[in-house]
């Protein structure tokens, strides 16, 4: 007779909105007669008295967490303290951030009974099946334990052939569908071996069946999640797969936005043209460029063609139906300042929708991490591993990188100021040399350390233009700063910032008055409330050195999203 265990499966995340795929996946697959298995997510925010309170309630045998860069020190140190409040109950770490850590790390916290490195389904039903019959785990897999002895350590073994054995966890309740997001997988593995990326470690891609893969979709779109975001690291290495999964989502799919992350010099030219169809916003495409420096391509073993990945990008967005996430990574071998600004000039040129740039992070069994001090990278020893210096980069450059990527975020990536940001470019021959003079204000005022309002971030621009910007220039780019903020954000005459023009001529206000007049009646009954904001410029793309009043109506109605009208008069 197995004796009766109770195991909870947490994690920490490091935002509410954010849900566990490992969990379920998990307790689909460990299922057992006698087992009780609980999933139970928190974040990294909530006190970790109010976490550890709430895990002790459960009564649990064992807790299991899964381990991640954001969540590593926070789930330690909770780790230590059930062990001191519940002595006997079991700690078992998984996940891609404790999976190579060796015996130091039971030493360094007495309370972790077990880790199981790598992919989780198999290592941990065995060690919690030896527990549950009475026994140490001997032959299991890829596990590391404690004992009287002290600490063992099983060898390798390979990881999970058929993916369909593990369960879905979608029909069986295992998911959490309230946070508007939800991950899935139809693959792990990749074909690629990226030096800086963990999956460089796989030795082969393995996908679910089709038919389990449809039924997890169709069971998500019944649901009607708003967001799924398929966790694949490289979606489309099989381009007929990938046109046969967007092909069913295209026919089922009611409501639902999908995240995939795609390699952009994979797409042929059956789904560029399939693509064309994907009715606008269903899809966003998260795209890793990384590097347009071959040499820096090259030293990360990133096989990819530049030419096809941007004609690809540019026919993605020349359909205008797909949203763009670009990714490049600051701090790779062989790539300088000047350099790494150049790569940014040339993907900014594709016009994607978002463009992050992220400092390198070195992580614990990557082949990067693995020849950093051969390759002259110096990086923080703590989560998240960022890189520090590289005989290309000093600290100091890859702070005003840093810098450079927060003003994106503020900006494009926000969809804020981004008429704004392309008319920068003229004075400063560039949009890196561009943001390069708006980071440096930055940092001289102290702006990187304040949370700006929307309306500061404007105005701290305004204060720019002043301060900074050619006198020849100033003009157009105090206008295209507020069409920008005028069309984001609802303005009361009496409060606007002084970068409007409200000054109108007695003739200019009665056109403005009929117009307001035809809108309201247009609206009348509806419940729509209306507002309005009328603007002088000067210098509108296509009406340069002309007097025009822009007015901008701002429509609002109960739980919808403000909509803005921009009429030229």
């Amino acid at each position: 007779m197995l004796a009766a265990m109770r195991v909870i499966l947490t994690t920490l995340h490091s935002k509410f909105v954010h849900t566990s795929l490992a969990l379920p996946l998990l307790a689909a697959y460990c299922r057992h007669p006698g087992r009780t298995l609980l999933i139970r997510e928190y974040t990294v925010h909530e006190p970790k008295e109010t976490v550890l309170a709430a895990l002790l309630a459960e009564q649990p045998d064992v807790v299991a967490f899964s381990v991640y860069l954001w969540n590593r020190a926070a789930t330690l140190e909770l780790a230590d303290a059930l062990a001191v409040a519940r002595p006997g109950l079991r700690v078992i770490l998984g996940g891609p951030e404790i999976s190579f850590d060796g015996p130091e790390l039971f030493e360094r916290h007495p309370a972790i009974d077990a880790v199981v490195h790598g992919e989780g389904e198999i290592p941990l039903k065995a060690l919690l099946d030896s527990w549950q019959q009475g026994n140490q785990p001997h032959g299991v897999a890829r596990v590391s334990w404690r004992n009287d002895q002290g600490v063992m350590t099983a060898p390798d073994g390979p990881p999970l052939q058929n993916l369909d054995d593990i369960p879905s966890p979608f029909p069986l309740g295992l998911v959490d569908l309230s946070r508007g997001l939800v991950y899935l997988e139809t693959s792990r593995g990749c074909p690629y071996r990226c030096a800086f990326c963990m999956s460089a470690l796989d030795a082969s891609v393995r996908s679910y069946s089709m038919q389990r893969i449809r039924a997890d979709l169709l069971w998500l779109i019944r649901h009607e999640v708003p967001c799924i975001k398929l966790v694949d690291r490289t979606f489309n290495y099989d381009a007929a797969r990938a046109r046969d999964i967007f092909r069913f989502i295209m026919e089922n799919n009611r409501v639902s936005k999908f995240h995939f992350e795609i390699g952009a010099h994979l797409l042929d030219d059956a789904t560029l043209t399939l693509l064309k169809q994907v009715p606008p916003e269903m899809f966003q495409f998260e795209i890793g460029v990384q590097s347009t420096l071959p040499k820096t391509l090259e030293a990360i073993r990133r096989e990819t063609s530049l030419e096809q990945l941007e004609t690809n990008v540019q026919r993605l967005r020349d359909t205008g139906r797909i949203h763009l996430h670009l990714d490049l990574i600051a701090g790779l071998p062989g790539q300088g300042l000047t350099s790494f600004l150049r790569s940014v000039d040339r993907v900014m040129a594709l016009r994607p929708h978002h463009l992050q740039l992220e400092p390198v992070k070195l992580l614990p069994g990557s082949p990067l991490r693995r020849d950093a001090a051969a390759s002259g990278l110096r990086f923080d020893p703590h989560p998240p591993y960022t890189v520090l210096t590289t005989p290309d980069l000093t600290f100091e450059e890859l702070e005003r990188l840093r810098g450079i990527s927060r003003l994106l975020d503020l900006t494009w990536n926000s969809e804020r100021l981004q008429e704004f940001l392309e008319q920068l470019t003229v004075p400063y021959g560039g949009l890196s040399e561009a943001l390069g003079a708006l980071e440096r204000f930055w940092r001289r005022h102290g702006l990187f350390r304040r949370l700006l309002s929307q309306r500061s971030l404007f105005e701290e621009c305004w204060n720019f233009l002043r301060c900074e910007s050619p006198q020849e220039y100033r003009q157009i780019l105090q206008e295209a700063l507020a069409r920008d903020f005028a069309r984001i954000e609802r303005v009361a005459p009496a409060k606007a910032p002084e970068f409007l023009n409200l000054d109108l001529q007695s003739d200019e206000v009665q056109r403005v008055r009929e117009r307001v007049r035809l809108e309201t009646d247009r609206i009348k009954g509806q419940g729509i409330k209306l507002q309005h904001l009328a603007c002088v410029f000067f210098h509108i793309p296509g009406r340069e050195n002309q007097r025009t009043v822009l007015l901008f109506v701002y429509l609002t109605r109960p739980g919808a999203t403000m909509q803005v009208k921009q009429i030229a008069l």
